[in-house]
């Protein structure tokens, strides 16, 4: 499919491959990156189909993902695409898939969440924690979203039912348990989280690929009884993604934007998912819908 790109996501995934982190390099390249264009959320127009696309039409306007998307037209494959929702803009529309799709498969998935337990997310304000915050009420769990004193209240407004500011607590001294703990933003460990798990939680890392996180953690959590370690990195499909348009259009789930950069800003847009101070997502302006 050839889709000409409106708008398109940076996520933490695009500043690991710039800067040549060894996982990304092992599949993107040994000596230098197959592809030079970052960029691995899309949503756009659809301008022609291959033969054998069944699912879209020229003109439909569809959003996923797909490697390369900060260019102006991109070839992704039929089944990592879906149907924009109807009440989604394009900049809207960019900013769901790889952050949603993580939180999603994190909490169904690989924490098999369940009505009524205790979920902890920590980085509840960014890209990928909103929408953490967003399905765990949505899948009826008791949400306790940790970000910093000025995104409080936002992140209540999202759902969550207990708040925690990280400048002036730290979730792992007060005493409570959780079912779950998701470290949306990588800043957490096993070792440093683990006395507020339950003792069959499960914790969860979304950034196992900074040097930060140390993934022998996971190999040797099964020592600690029934509490576990996990990392997830989003595998895109369209099923995930037709699920999540239905949330959208049914208002269960929102995208947030914090700042849409034209193209040319690229760099800026960089600099401020760097910070690690995000407040939703950062999107980019491709061409002009």
């Amino acid at each position: 499919m050839l889709i000409r790109v409106h708008n398109a996501s940076v996520n933490p995934y695009d500043n690991l491959y710039r800067k040549g982190y060894l996982p990304t390099r092992l599949g993107n390249g040994l000596s230098k990156p197959k592809s030079l264009i970052l960029g691995i959320d899309v949503a756009g127009t659809v301008e022609a189909v291959g033969k054998n696309v069944q699912k879209f039409k020229v003109g439909d306007r569809v959003f996923g993902s797909c490697v390369g998307s900060h260019a102006e037209f991109v070839c992704p494959r039929e089944g990592v695409l879906s149907i924009m929702p109807k009440n989604a803009t394009f900049e809207e529309a960019a900013a769901i898939p790889c952050a949603a799709q993580t939180a999603l498969q994190a909490l169904r998935d690989v924490a098999q969440i369940k009505q009524g337990q205790k979920v902890l997310i920590y980085g509840a304000s960014g890209g990928v924690g909103h929408f953490a915050v967003q399905l765990a009420t949505y899948f009826g769990a008791e949400v306790t979203a940790v970000c910093s004193t000025s995104n409080l209240q936002w992140v209540k407004n999202l759902g969550a039912e207990h708040m925690i500011d990280y400048t002036k607590e730290d979730f792992s001294n007060n005493g409570k348990k959780y079912d779950v703990i998701l470290d949306a933003v990588g800043k957490r460990t096993f070792f440093n989280s683990r006395r507020s798990l339950t003792e069959k939680g499960v914790y969860i890392t979304e950034n196992p690929l900074t040097p930060k996180y140390h993934p022998f953690q996971l190999m040797i959590s099964p020592l600690f009884g029934g509490k576990k370690a996990k990392n997830h990195l989003a595998k895109p499909n369209d099923k995930d993604l037709d699920f999540l348009r239905l949330l959208v259009e049914e208002e269960k789930i929102k995208p947030v934007i914090e700042k849409c950069y034209p193209l040319d800003q690229i760099i800026q847009a960089h600099k401020h998912i760097e910070s690690g101070r995000t407040k939703g997502k950062i999107v980019l302006k491709i061409n002009i819908e």
